[in-house]
């Protein structure tokens, strides 16, 4: 329900708000997540409340830590990064934050994902070329707190 990644600080206070919230905030995020750039208007017709209503929703849900920000969706854009691959990242807990702050310095790392098991994050990693995806991977392990690493290149998607 809500991006948990970097806010251990957190955690506590945004689950006891999630308790909190009723029909309409839920409603509401789903509206968000599916198009952030939906007008207040649009959404409060949606929802069936005014438009101050959702401004005032909105602002309360920032202000509690739930709403922490926008962003934008890119499309996969197979035909400008043809060479896709999943690496498995195992990371000392202490350098985590550090870890996934570094991941996000590369424009080639499109999303990292937490998990479960033997690694902690998974890095969905896209490029033109697969010599340039080598290079990064090296880059990548030599990170400060990354203990190991598994990638795996996808040859192709089934649906």
């Amino acid at each position: 329900m809500c991006n948990f990644f970097l806010q251990n600080d957190r955690f506590i206070v945004i689950l006891e708000m999630i308790g909190k919230l009723d029909d309409k905030d839920l409603n509401l995020m789903a509206l968000l997540r599916s198009n952030a750039r939906m007008p207040v208007v649009s959404l409060a017709r949606s929802l069936g409340v005014s438009r101050a209503t959702v401004q005032n929703r909105i602002n309360k849900l920032e202000h509690d830590g739930v709403i922490l920000g926008y962003t934008v969706k890119l499309s996969p854009d197979e035909k400008n990064h043809p060479v896709r691959l999943f690496m498995n990242i195992a990371i000392e807990a202490k350098s985590e934050p550090s870890v996934i702050k570094r991941l996000r310095d590369y424009p080639e790392v499109i999303v990292v994902h937490h998990t479960t098991g033997h690694w902690d994050v998974i890095a969905d990693i896209r490029s033109q070329l697969l010599s340039l995806l080598n290079l990064i991977m090296g880059e990548i392990r030599l990170i400060d707190g990354i203990v190991q690493t598994e990638v795996n290149v996808l040859l192709d998607s089934q649906f």
